[in-house]
């Protein structure tokens, strides 16, 4: 996780939470949005045969099956069924999501402008882990936003601590010119409430992060090659699907067969030093805060990878999952 001083909760061209609660029932009133969320702007202002982003990151995804497609930084009104049914079909649109919270209380989201209350945050939540099961979510959150109550930091802390989230960036709201906040609200929370506010919010994305780490012991991640460490230049550093470094070992490694018992070094076929670019399994034996470390079993491909295990990583031996499926 980051954290820091900074960020203004400007809500983006978004509407009150009072119109997202109260077309929650029914939906948003404007199409390509999640349920429950809202936007100032309607459809008749897109321009005249533009593209809804499922269907690009569709078009997108097919160029290449190889080709890893990520994207980031999106408002979580912007994903509807129809984004997540995309993500969850093509096993190259990689299953790390960042859907920024900014904070866990409905008050608090409506003084930002945000366009969605807390229940309709979690509802989509629920929804991104009933559609692609496994997928890595990760959020930003501020602190100490003007009128910011001891209870609505409460709720914010229990949003950290209900969703899980694999990153968070985290930081002490600080006034910034030219946003709406600056010119129609006071920033009336102490410096000092701001720091304790943010350390707890810290500590409760830290407590979940770590059980969520343990669990990666075992697994067994298709890893993109990135190259060598900058820490050992005898180990090599990729990143895995749900966007977290793995380091293991620069050495020969075979092809990828499926099996850890059998594959451990890849076997004999086709012996080689694993490149910049190409996908490698790793299975996980050991890790610290983002960061897994694991024994190279082989070269593969991202389509035979999901072909052997259905997803981007597969569950430790015995325990009768693979996660991530598709």
């Amino acid at each position: 996780g980051q954290a820091g001083a900074g960020g203004d909760g400007d809500g983006a061209g978004v509407m009150s939470a009072e119109v997202a609660a109260a077309t929650a029932a029914g939906g948003s009133p404007f199409s390509g949005y999640a349920a429950g969320f809202s936007s100032r702007y309607a459809p008749e202002r897109r321009r005249e045969g533009a593209v809804q982003f499922a269907a690009l990151l569709d078009r997108v995804a097919a160029i290449d099956p190889e080709m890893r497609v990520r994207f980031t930084s999106p408002h979580p009104k912007d994903f509807p069924d129809e984004v997540l049914e995309v993500i969850a079909r093509r096993p190259n649109v990689c299953n790390c999501l960042h859907m920024p919270a900014q904070s866990g209380s409905t008050a608090t989201l409506e003084r930002m402008a945000r366009g969605y209350t807390r229940e309709a945050y979690l509802t989509l939540i629920d929804r991104v882990k009933e559609i692609i099961p496994g997928c890595a979510i990760t959020t930003d959150i501020i602190s100490g936003f003007c009128g910011e109550t001891e209870e609505d930091h409460a709720d914010t802390v229990s949003l950290m601590k209900a969703v899980g989230y694999e990153q968070a960036f985290m930081f002490a709201y600080s006034e910034r010119d030219g946003t709406s906040a600056a010119r129609h609200q006071e920033d009336d929370v102490p410096e000092d409430v701001k720091q304790r506010r943010l350390a707890e919010v810290i500590d409760a994305f830290r407590t979940t992060a770590a059980e969520r780490q343990k669990e990666e012991v075992g697994r067994t991640h298709l890893v993109l090659v990135e190259g060598p460490s900058k820490k050992n230049e005898r180990e090599l550093t990729g990143k895995t699907d749900s966007a977290k470094w793995a380091v293991f070992a620069d050495t020969p490694v075979g092809i990828y067969g499926g099996d850890e018992d059998e594959e451990r070094t890849g076997g004999e076929k086709g012996v080689a030093t694993p490149r910049a670019g190409e996908y490698v399994a790793v299975r996980v034996t050991g890790c610290s805060t983002g960061t897994l470390f694991g024994e190279c079993l082989g070269r593969t491909t991202l389509t035979a990878f999901n072909e052997m295990h259905g997803g981007a990583y597969a569950e430790a031996k015995g325990t009768g999952a693979v996660a991530a499926a598709r």
